[in-house]
């Protein structure tokens, strides 16, 4: 499947900006299932200074500099990327116990296992506790497949907790949304990786894009795609085994990645610092067509 993805990010101001520095992750990466054929930043004002990145996830990062007063900030990504279908996975491969890839990352037989380390402790957005433990437990069940055990535990999420956009932001604790079974995407990838790294194992921050279709019959809306989140599973010989709790599915063709990290933080799509400024209002749209 092949896409033409804008997403656009306006910021207003009550008082001029005399100054913004600015870190966007904003291009979608390549790797084996995804060719981003293209893409580009136009952003207003224009910077005097931009150059590009790589972080220490291998996401591309725009620095770029405004220092032209100004009272509106937008910066329009506009990309063009081809989404492949998973490979078929071996039988063997999917009979890999979650105890023996724990084993895996306790005592790292190669460089893959060392490279899936970091990706197993808590951070700051997913501190884990007994009873993520516990829950996670349910589904890791002894000798058990960790591709079985992980559908099972998404699918629980899925269940278990209420898609809920009023009740949590970025600041909301972890603890808070586990307790009340409440959030959005990113809190749904949250409480997964905390799960995950609870007992052991190693998964990843996914951010990017889902493919929304409209009902039969209707016409597609500009901007009614959304940014998204999900999770990513490190499974030897495999990789990286994506899941998506918020909708209880394993991502194919629909989702598209922009950046992988630990958490939120590792892959926020904009930040940076200003001078100036006031109060602000933020505007993101995001607009996903079939190519």
């Amino acid at each position: 499947m092949k896409y033409k993805i804008e997403h656009v990010t306006r910021y207003e101001y009550s008082e001029e900006v005399s100054l913004t520095q600015n870190h966007a992750r904003l291009l979608p990466v390549n790797f084996a299932r995804q060719i981003c054929h293209s893409s580009r930043l136009v952003i207003s004002p224009a910077p005097d200074y931009s150059t590009q990145i790589r972080d220490r996830f291998n996401n591309l990062v725009t620095i770029f500099e405004v220092p032209t007063q100004h009272t509106v900030m937008e910066v329009k990504a506009i990309s063009e990327v081809e989404v492949l279908k998973p490979a078929t996975m071996d039988f063997l491969v999917q009979q890999i116990t979650w105890e023996s890839i724990r084993e895996g990352l306790r005592f790292p037989p190669d460089q893959e296992h060392l490279d899936a380390m970091p990706y197993a402790i808590a951070t700051g957005l997913t501190p884990f506790n007994n009873d993520m433990r516990q829950y996670a437990l349910v589904s890791f069940t002894k000798n058990r497949s960790i591709l079985d055990a992980c559908e099972e535990l998404i699918h629980r999420i899925f269940t278990d907790f209420t898609f809920d956009p009023q009740f949590s932001t970025i600041d909301t604790p972890l603890e808070r949304v586990f307790e009340h079974r409440k959030g959005v995407c990113q809190d749904f990838a949250h409480v997964a990786l905390a799960c995950l790294r609870s007992i052991g194992l190693s998964a990843r921050y996914v951010s990017g894009y889902i493919e929304t279709l409209p009902p039969p019959g209707q016409q597609k809306l500009v901007g009614a795609d959304a940014s998204h989140a999900w999770i990513s599973v490190f499974v030897p010989t495999l990789g990286w085994v994506d899941f998506d709790p918020t909708n209880d599915l394993k991502p194919e063709e629909q989702h598209v990645v922009l950046a992988v990290g630990r958490d939120f933080y590792d892959v926020t799509p904009l930040k940076g610092l200003l001078f100036g400024g006031g109060a602000q209002t933020l505007a993101v749209s995001v607009d996903m067509t079939r190519i």
